[in-house]
């Protein structure tokens, strides 16, 4: 009869990508969800829903088998993350009678341990790194890179450059693999600081076919997680023979498991000096990935119809559909690239992509954006989850036009609340090593975070901004002003002194900003050649001095004020005219940047600190932040322990300046 019902043992993005093949499959679906999960959109979506009692229960395969049998479910995907790749979660669901919808046990189990997966690929003749034991690395065999035997996405791994290091950092990795995965199992390989991540996607029917279906280059990486994918690689596309020699790979790798299914087999790439490629097996996800689209855009295929297909025991076409064009997946983190990539938390206002043509499907090979996102307009984004919010995916016949297409789209969204990574993506994508396809895993040290990291508006930009919003300000204050509303705000027969606003952007920067409407129209007098055209609460369009007349948006939420014009968007905080008494923190505090778990403190009240010296650990979106020392001195206050639950802002610990750090500050 096939399958049914499904339940998707996940959450976010994935649970409404694999709802909406369902829906047009005409099968059921039912969402699991927890207490931080309870108003998400994967959630609405579902036919059914059933609530986890507890915030890790997406890790707990009893409450997931115990709710596709409350719902009558006859099959389970598992998405990616969280149990996708746990073998006995596999072996739980197929024990239960239900349909898994993945590779056979014995696959997910060969291959869930990376440490046995090298193994198992060496035997079959797949070049692979060597695996090295974290007890035994010698100084000699560094830098090696820690990775979670069990894991991916870039929990567990750590580079080590240092072997005095070593300990804690196989410490570290093992707490992280332990809280995303369930295994606190770490091993170490050598690590190569450049390269190309290329990876194949295959798929495989009970009947003996095997595909690979294309490749993709995920290279573009933060703390070894990908954050921009596109397909095909530019290293393939330009290195003669490549494809041929990884689909091989692939398609020995799948075939040595006895794999069915959508997979994805990594390598390590690169073209040795003699122009040869070379490439290392690294690791088997026998899940779908969280970059598939771009496999989806450029081979017209659906992955979630073909796994339900495999499943069900369809057969493959003997050939895999042929690739065309070219796509490009950015990944939209809820995360500050500029402050060593710290994860944010709160509420999303507003998320508006321009020119979405499809969302959670194919785009037809036609040219433009398709949004797969896990949130929308008032999601909430939680501490205890990956801070993914949405992927935004381009198509075009040609790469350069991909880029483009996705870069302006990503510049132009109007995403209001939390901080992201949005300006980091766009100044890659539009990057002239990125263009020219040089795209190894060492970019931003290459190039420089701070670079790629920088607004996207310059000063002037920012500036007109502040003006934008305090007219914007005014405009809505006299709409809803209960008596003279039409009035323009400040508005005097004779000539009085000027309104003020104040705000502060993203990077502490301050602006004031000095206006008064007369009879003639407005005045500036710090921005003489600004002038005004139009202005509503919602809307400002403001002309320089030649004429030249740009519209700018600005939406309000209390304190905060999102600007959004062509110039790109800024973000504001409006400050008080007179701010609270004792409202300031005090010097030398270190506060919690994001909301998390203190997990562990490295010094007590009493104790003499260095500048930089780890003093409070948080976990946040699991994964493990480092809070440190501002300055020498003592440690005067310490306000939290392991356990405490912080919220953003707190202060966590205050450091009093050493007597030399302050020698020469005026008390007057």
């Amino acid at each position: 009869m096939g399958v049914t019902r499904v339940l998707v043992a996940n959450r976010g993005e994935i649970a409404r990508r694999i709802f909406a093949t369902c829906r047009r499959l005409g099968v059921s679906t039912v969402a699991v969800y927890t207490d931080p999960d309870a108003a998400a959109p994967h959630v609405a979506e579902a036919d059914l829903r059933v609530r986890l009692p507890r915030v890790n229960d997406y890790l707990n395969p009893e409450a997931l088998i115990a709710a596709a049998r409350a719902t009558d479910a006859d099959a389970v995907h598992p998405g990616y993350g969280f149990l996708s790749e746990n073998a006995d979660f596999a072996a739980a669901v197929v024990d239960a009678g239900l349909t898994w919808i993945g590779p056979p046990v014995t696959a997910v189990r060969a291959m869930g341990s990376k440490i046995e997966a090298k193994k198992l690929m060496a035997a079959a003749g797949v070049p692979v790194l060597a695996e090295l034991d974290p007890d035994t690395v010698t100084a000699e065999q560094l830098p090696v890179l820690v990775k979670a035997s069990a894991g991916g996405g870039g929990r567990g791994m750590r580079v080590v450059r240092e072997l005095a290091a070593l300990p804690h950092e196989v410490a570290a990795a093992r707490r992280e693999a332990q809280s995303a995965f369930g295994d606190p199992t770490v091993f170490c390989e050598r690590y190569l600081p450049t390269g190309h991540h290329v990876e194949v996607q295959v798929i495989a029917d009970t009947h003996g076919t095997i595909w690979a279906v294309g490749e993709r280059e995920c290279s573009i990486q933060r703390r070894h997680q990908k954050i921009i994918e596109e397909a095909p690689s530019p290293l393939v596309e330009r290195t003669p023979g490549m494809r041929a020699k990884l689909f091989d790979a692939a398609r020995l790798a799948a075939s040595a498991i006895g794999y069915t299914g959508a997979g994805t087999v990594e390598f390590l790439a690169d073209i040795s000096p003699s122009g040869d490629a070379e490439f290392y097996f690294l690791e088997m996800n026998t899940r779908l990935q969280v970059e598939h689209p771009v496999t989806e855009e450029t081979t017209g295929t659906d992955l979630v119809e073909l796994q339900l297909a495999v499943a069900d025991g369809g057969r493959l076409d003997p050939e895999p559909p042929a690739a065309q064009g070219y796509s490009i997946e950015a990944r939209v983190y809820a995360e500050d690239p500029a402050r060593d990539w710290q994860p944010q938390a709160g509420q999303v206002h507003t998320i508006d992509v321009p020119g979405v043509r499809a969302q959670f499907e194919t785009l037809g090979r036609r040219t433009g954006i398709r949004l797969d996102s896990g949130i929308v307009d008032g999601s909430v984004v939680s501490i205890h989850y990956d801070p993914m919010l949405a992927k935004v995916i381009s198509y075009a016949p040609s790469r350069r036009q991909a880029a483009r297409v996705l870069a302006d789209a990503l510049a132009r969204t109007r995403l209001h609340g939390v901080r992201t990574n949005r300006e980091l993506l766009v100044n890659v994508l539009r990057h002239p090593a990125f263009l020219d396809g040089a795209t190894d895993t060492a970019f931003f040290d290459t190039h420089g975070l701070p670079t790629l990291a920088a607004p996207l508006c310059d000063a002037a930009a920012v500036r007109l901004s502040a003006i934008a919003a305090a007219l914007a300000d005014a405009a809505h204050n006299r709409a809803t002003a209960a008596v003279f509303g039409s009035m323009p705000s400040g508005w005097r027969n004779l000539a009085s002194g000027y309104q003020v606003k104040n705000f502060r952007d993203d990077n502490g920067h301050d602006h004031r900003v000095q206006y008064r409407f007369t009879r003639t129209g407005l005045e500036l007098p710090d921005d003489e050649s600004v002038h005004l055209v139009s202005c509503t609460a919602d809307e400002v369009v403001l002309a320089d001095g030649n004429g030249v007349a740009c519209r700018i948006e600005a939406a309000r939420y209390g304190d905060d004020i999102y600007v959004d014009s062509p110039h790109g968007s800024v973000h504001l905080v409006a400050l008080p005219r007179f701010p609270e008494p004792g409202s300031a923190v005090e010097q030398g505090s270190l506060v919690a940047p994001m909301p998390g778990n203190v997990i562990r403190v490295g010094a007590q009240v009493g104790d003499t600190v260095t500048a930089g010296q780890p003093l409070v650990w948080l976990e946040a979106m699991k994964m493990e932040h480092t809070i440190t020392a501002p300055t020498d001195g003592v440690l005067s206050q310490l306000a939290v322990g392991p356990g405490a639950q912080v919220e953003v802002g707190a202060v966590l610990a205050r450091v009093d300046a050493s007597p030399q750090q302050t020698e020469g500050v005026s008390q007057s």
